[in-house]
Protein backbone atom coordinates (compact mmCIF):
# COMPACT_ATOMS: atom_id res chain seq x y z
CA UNK A 1 0.00 0.00 0.00
CA UNK A 2 1.36 3.56 -1.05
CA UNK A 3 1.92 6.03 2.43
CA UNK A 4 0.74 9.27 2.18
CA UNK A 5 1.46 12.68 4.11
CA UNK A 6 -1.35 14.61 6.01
CA UNK A 7 -0.65 17.96 7.48
CA UNK A 8 -1.68 17.76 11.27
CA UNK A 9 -2.43 20.80 13.01
CA UNK A 10 -0.21 18.67 16.36
CA UNK A 11 2.29 16.71 15.13
CA UNK A 12 3.43 18.25 11.68
CA UNK A 13 3.45 16.07 8.40
CA UNK A 14 2.64 12.37 9.23
CA UNK A 15 2.96 9.73 6.88
CA UNK A 16 -0.16 7.23 7.06
CA UNK A 17 -1.91 4.37 4.76
CA UNK A 18 -5.21 5.08 3.14
CA UNK A 19 -6.66 2.35 5.15
CA UNK A 20 -5.99 4.17 8.23
CA UNK A 21 -8.58 6.69 7.03
CA UNK A 22 -12.02 7.39 9.23
CA UNK A 23 -14.78 7.73 6.98
CA UNK A 24 -17.75 10.31 7.99
CA UNK A 25 -20.23 10.62 5.88
CA UNK A 26 -21.76 12.86 7.20
CA UNK A 27 -19.53 15.09 8.82
CA UNK A 28 -18.87 16.02 12.34
CA UNK A 29 -21.21 18.05 14.06
CA UNK A 30 -20.75 21.32 13.08
CA UNK A 31 -18.36 20.30 11.24
CA UNK A 32 -20.16 18.57 7.95
CA UNK A 33 -18.00 19.02 4.86
CA UNK A 34 -15.17 17.59 6.82
CA UNK A 35 -15.36 13.79 5.53
CA UNK A 36 -11.91 12.11 6.56
CA UNK A 37 -9.92 11.87 9.77
CA UNK A 38 -7.07 10.51 10.85
CA UNK A 39 -7.02 9.39 14.63
CA UNK A 40 -3.76 10.08 15.97
CA UNK A 41 -2.37 9.02 19.56
CA UNK A 42 -0.55 11.51 21.73
CA UNK A 43 2.49 10.00 22.49
CA UNK A 44 2.83 8.49 26.14
CA UNK A 45 -1.26 7.97 26.42
CA UNK A 46 -1.33 4.08 25.64
CA UNK A 47 -4.04 5.49 22.85
CA UNK A 48 -6.11 6.60 25.34
CA UNK A 49 -5.45 10.26 24.25
CA UNK A 50 -5.75 10.87 20.49
CA UNK A 51 -6.01 13.64 18.03
CA UNK A 52 -9.00 13.32 15.48
CA UNK A 53 -7.12 15.29 12.38
CA UNK A 54 -9.21 16.01 9.35
CA UNK A 55 -7.48 15.19 6.07
CA UNK A 56 -9.04 18.24 4.26
CA UNK A 57 -8.23 21.14 6.57
CA UNK A 58 -5.12 20.66 8.65
CA UNK A 59 -5.98 23.25 11.29
CA UNK A 60 -9.37 21.08 12.23
CA UNK A 61 -8.09 18.65 15.11
CA UNK A 62 -10.55 17.66 17.89
CA UNK A 63 -8.11 15.65 21.10
CA UNK A 64 -10.32 12.80 21.99
CA UNK A 65 -10.38 10.03 24.51
CA UNK A 66 -11.09 6.42 24.73
CA UNK A 67 -14.34 6.75 27.27
CA UNK A 68 -13.43 3.45 28.55
CA UNK A 69 -10.63 4.85 30.09
CA UNK A 70 -12.63 7.12 31.90
CA UNK A 71 -15.58 5.17 32.66
CA UNK A 72 -15.05 1.66 32.41
CA UNK A 73 -18.97 0.75 32.72
CA UNK A 74 -19.65 3.27 29.81
CA UNK A 75 -22.72 1.48 27.71
CA UNK A 76 -23.29 3.82 24.65
CA UNK A 77 -26.72 1.95 22.97
CA UNK A 78 -27.18 2.93 19.26
CA UNK A 79 -29.93 2.86 17.68
CA UNK A 80 -31.21 0.00 15.38
CA UNK A 81 -30.90 2.86 12.37
CA UNK A 82 -27.24 3.83 13.55
CA UNK A 83 -26.06 -0.08 13.51
CA UNK A 84 -27.24 -0.04 9.86
CA UNK A 85 -25.54 2.43 8.95
CA UNK A 86 -22.71 1.78 10.25
CA UNK A 87 -23.38 -2.12 9.05
CA UNK A 88 -23.38 -3.47 12.79
CA UNK A 89 -25.94 -5.47 14.46
CA UNK A 90 -24.20 -5.07 18.37
CA UNK A 91 -23.15 -1.59 19.69
CA UNK A 92 -20.56 -3.63 21.18
CA UNK A 93 -18.95 -4.71 18.10
CA UNK A 94 -18.28 -0.74 17.46
CA UNK A 95 -15.01 1.89 18.28
CA UNK A 96 -15.84 4.51 20.50
CA UNK A 97 -14.28 7.53 21.34
CA UNK A 98 -15.55 11.22 23.28
CA UNK A 99 -14.52 14.64 22.29
CA UNK A 100 -12.61 16.60 24.85
CA UNK A 101 -12.29 20.52 25.28
CA UNK A 102 -9.59 21.41 26.83
CA UNK A 103 -9.35 24.03 29.39
CA UNK A 104 -7.34 25.01 32.28
CA UNK A 105 -6.89 23.95 34.96
CA UNK A 106 -6.63 20.63 33.02
CA UNK A 107 -9.07 19.04 35.55
CA UNK A 108 -11.74 21.90 34.37
CA UNK A 109 -11.60 19.99 30.76
CA UNK A 110 -15.20 18.43 29.99
CA UNK A 111 -15.77 15.19 27.93
CA UNK A 112 -18.69 15.15 25.82
CA UNK A 113 -19.95 11.35 26.75
CA UNK A 114 -23.66 11.75 25.20
CA UNK A 115 -22.43 12.56 21.54
CA UNK A 116 -19.82 9.65 21.23
CA UNK A 117 -17.86 9.28 17.69
CA UNK A 118 -18.40 5.83 16.77
CA UNK A 119 -16.55 3.77 14.33
CA UNK A 120 -17.19 0.09 12.65
CA UNK A 121 -13.75 -0.50 12.92
CA UNK A 122 -13.93 -3.52 9.91
CA UNK A 123 -15.24 -0.79 7.30
CA UNK A 124 -13.79 2.25 8.98
CA UNK A 125 -17.16 4.04 9.01
CA UNK A 126 -17.48 6.46 11.71
CA UNK A 127 -20.34 8.45 13.01
CA UNK A 128 -21.15 10.94 15.77
CA UNK A 129 -24.19 10.26 17.32
CA UNK A 130 -26.81 11.33 20.56
CA UNK A 131 -27.30 8.88 23.02
CA UNK A 132 -30.82 9.20 23.45
CA UNK A 133 -32.21 8.77 26.76
CA UNK A 134 -28.65 8.26 28.17
CA UNK A 135 -27.29 8.90 31.77
CA UNK A 136 -24.33 11.20 30.10
CA UNK A 137 -23.78 14.89 29.53
CA UNK A 138 -22.16 16.71 26.94
CA UNK A 139 -20.01 18.61 29.79
CA UNK A 140 -18.80 15.77 32.15
CA UNK A 141 -15.80 17.21 34.06
CA UNK A 142 -12.26 15.64 33.83
CA UNK A 143 -12.10 16.28 37.85
CA UNK A 144 -15.22 13.98 37.73
CA UNK A 145 -13.59 10.87 37.22
CA UNK A 146 -10.92 8.70 39.08
CA UNK A 147 -7.72 11.06 39.51
CA UNK A 148 -5.66 8.24 37.31
CA UNK A 149 -3.62 8.94 34.07
CA UNK A 150 -6.13 9.27 31.47
CA UNK A 151 -8.55 12.27 33.82
CA UNK A 152 -5.07 14.10 33.95
CA UNK A 153 -4.03 13.64 30.45
CA UNK A 154 -6.79 15.80 28.51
Amino acid sequence: MRMMIAETKYFGPVEYEPDDLLHFPNGLFGFEEEKEFLLLPFEGSRGNLLCLQSLSTPSIAFVAMNPFSLLPDYTPDLTAEELAFLGASHSGEMGYYVLCAVREPVGDSTVNLKCPIVVNPDTRTAVQVILQGSPYHMRHRLAEFRSGEAGASC
